[in-house]
């Protein structure tokens, strides 16, 4: 379908191809002709436009960024208001978005520096009383040298005033995989829940996915709100345990039990990087005293098993020359690796619509959104017989872990 808006003149700008296309708004990257420059404009649909109190705050929430003056923050040159349509105006980063780097699982090296960078502009904001609220990797952009810069402060503030008179798709505030729990339940947020989706994307960076996923943002609101966040070991175990604990940590449900600056994130961030070479090299440090575990990793879904198992529990595929891996034990000394995680029941109750795994207290499926039957508690811890060859699988399994039988549930 053809963009009217190629070719076509906002402002003083011209306005020559798409960068991107959020929730909220389209991203354009145009000229500006009596300063000879390329920028980059933000349009938001015309249904903003329409109301008064949007355009006014909209106004002086660009006023508000154009006033932030800070080396990770992009900068603000214009915004306004034309044929019914608001745009902002900013500088043009020419490295593109974090996102299209996130190609793969990110070195440690590569993920510190981001984190400094996009901490820095958390924390000087903060400072300003200005809170972000949809940080997220489509929202830091890099320059052509690969510095990460923090873009739409004040956007998401906007979009909070708006979301209760607005209807339309995109008035909501925030990003649902990387809002935090106090997001996910409506009520007053502050700084900590921008700490929060800066350890969602760090998670993301380093395990290649983000802790919860879902097509439907009630299962991943429940899941912010009530479910354990997955260990990001279960995806790259090369993350060490000390890396570990500064993510989840990151990720406390509580916002009290989580960093209290964007700053301090970044610092220990890094103080585990070092702990953690300092492990690898033999030398004494809480890296390398941690316990490890031997488990079957299923090449098909990633589940952990234990070495005598020959078929995965949760997708029954063939553990047949697997080769035992070691996975560290969760940290603050509590004994429990994945594998224990899961027989403690992290993963045991099935969706009757889609099969995906839940946990016990799921009331709704993380993966589609429909409600869970539940475990009863006469019922919920026991094990399933196999038909086949008669051997007793914990609950929550598909299929029978020594012959690969599937289980009945009756």
């Amino acid at each position: 379908m053809k963009d009217e808006l190629i070719g076509a003149r906002i402002g003083h700008y011209i306005i020559q191809e798409p960068l991107g296309q959020g929730g909220m708004a389209r991203v354009y990257k145009g000229y500006q002709e009596h300063l000879d420059r390329i920028v980059a404009i933000k349009v938001l649909p015309s249904y903003y436009a329409a109301d008064p109190n949007f355009v006014s705050r909209f106004k002086r929430e660009a006023q508000a960024m154009a006033r932030l003056s800070h080396p990770g923050i992009v900068t603000v040159h214009d915004a306004g208001e034309q044929d019914g349509r608001l745009y902002i105006v900013m500088a043009y980063m020419s490295g593109g978005t974090l996102k299209s780097r996130m190609d793969h699982q990110m070195e440690l090296a590569e993920v510190l520096p981001v984190v400094r960078q996009v901490a820095d502009a958390l924390q000087y904001a903060h400072q300003r009383s200005i809170i972000h609220r949809d940080v997220k990797p489509v929202n830091v952009l890099l320059d052509g040298d690969g510095r990460a810069v923090l873009s739409d402060f004040g956007i998401a503030k906007v979009m909070e005033s708006a979301e209760h008179h607005l209807t339309r798709p995109g008035a909501g505030v925030g990003t649902p995989e990387y809002m935090s729990p106090e997001q996910c339940r409506g009520g007053s947020v502050d700084a900590r829940c921008d700490i929060y989706a800066l350890g969602v994307m760090i998670y993301e960076m380093m395990s290649g996915r983000t802790p919860f996923q879902s097509d439907n943002y009630t299962a991943l609101a429940h899941a912010h709100i009530y479910e354990p966040v997955p260990p990001p070991t279960l995806f790259n175990p090369r993350i060490s345990l000390a890396v570990q604990a500064v993510i989840l940590r990151a990720l406390a449900k509580e916002p009290g039990q989580r960093f209290r600056q964007a700053t301090d994130l970044a610092a220990a961030l890094e103080h585990a990087a070092n702990s953690s070479q300092a492990g690898a090299g033999g030398m004494p440090g809480q890296f390398g005293s941690e316990q490890q575990v031997l488990l079957l990793v299923c090449p098909q879904c990633g589940t952990n098993s234990k070495p005598q198992m020959r078929f995965c529990r949760r997708c029954g595929g063939s553990l047949s020359g697997v080769e035992p891996r070691p996975v560290p034990l969760s940290p603050g000394g509590r004994g429990r690796s994945s594998m224990a995680l899961s027989k403690a029941g992290a993963w045991t109750q099935v969706c009757p619509s889609c099969q995906a795994p839940n946990t016990a207290t799921n009331k709704f499926c993380m993966k589609c959104g429909s409600r869970l039957p539940g475990i009863p508690a006469e019922t919920g811890s026991a094990m399933l017989p196999c038909p086949v060859c008669g051997h007793q699988n914990l609950p929550g399994r598909n299929f029978c872990t020594r012959c690969g039988q599937p289980l009945s549930r009756q």
